[in-house]
């Protein structure tokens, strides 16, 4: 059995809110977007991201009676292959739509997606939403970012960090809904095991709250702390540090 919770905040400094997520218990699927584009463009792209993965998942229950437009990958399980193909659907169709309107030109989205099955799941991503587990095994981000940050990282691991704290190319992605016709999605998998919890968020969240405290919450949690007063826990410490962004969190926990 899953306990799930999740909100979106516009924030103190944004107009309107352009993060959207879904709770879907029926088919274990949950998802957090962050459009990008200006006016309502954004909104747009990540609502119809969330949408078409939703709808493809839900088609895709009984995996004989399915079209995968982007072929399967037999070394995947059925879950994965269906994030994955969804994401990939969502990805097709945002950049698609971005050519319907001129308002709508250059639209994109974040990603990131649970797919429960059991007491396994598959996780998908694209951009820089992440997801991040609490387990016995302690805590740990599940996803890589899709950034111009996390490359510098990955190449320097030394690079110092206040210069990339005020680089102009930092909020550069380098991968997102939209952005090109096909895409690369980061695919993965694991035991989801009585007790373990996931957060799926937006920057808007983790920008302003370091790992101790994300950590903090999602491990107060196995000592009975309610689902709903978590999530609404980190929206509080993130507003408390300006809130300039908009702010998504969704909390799941397997409690059987």
């Amino acid at each position: 059995m899953l306990t799930a919770h999740g909100v979106t905040h516009t924030g103190h400094v944004r107009k309107t809110n352009e993060d959207t997520l879904l709770v879907d218990l029926d088919l274990g699927l949950f998802l957090v977007a962050d459009g990008m584009g200006g006016h309502t463009a954004g909104e747009v792209a990540a609502q119809l991201a969330v949408d078409t993965i939703q709808a493809f998942v839900a088609r895709s229950q009984d995996g004989d009676n399915c079209t995968w437009p982007f072929g399967i990958d037999p070394d995947s399980s059925l879950a994965a292959n269906r994030l994955r193909s969804a994401v990939q659907l969502a990805n097709r169709r945002v950049f698609r739509a971005s050519d319907s309107r001129d308002e709508y030109t250059g639209m994109g989205s974040t990603v990131v997606a649970v797919l429960v099955e059991d007491d396994r799941m598959a996780f998908a991503g694209v951009g820089d939403s992440r997801i991040y587990a609490y387990t016995e095994a302690g805590f740990s981000q599940l996803t890589t970012d899709d950034s111009w940050v996390a490359t510098v990282l990955a190449r320097d691991p030394e690079v110092d960090q206040t210069t990339l704290a005020t680089h102009p190319m930092r909020h550069v992605l380098t991968n997102a809904i939209g952005a090109r016709e096909e895409t690369e999605v980061e695919v993965g998998e694991r035991t989801f095991a009585v007790g373990d919890v996931l957060l799926l968020c937006s920057d808007g969240l983790y920008g302003g709250l370091d790992d101790e405290t994300l950590a903090g919450v999602m491990g107060s949690m196995g000592s009975g702390t309610q689902v709903e007063g978590a999530v609404e826990q980190l929206l509080g410490a993130a507003l408390d540090q300006g809130g300039k962004d908009n702010i998504t969190a969704l909390l799941m926990r397997r409690t059987v």
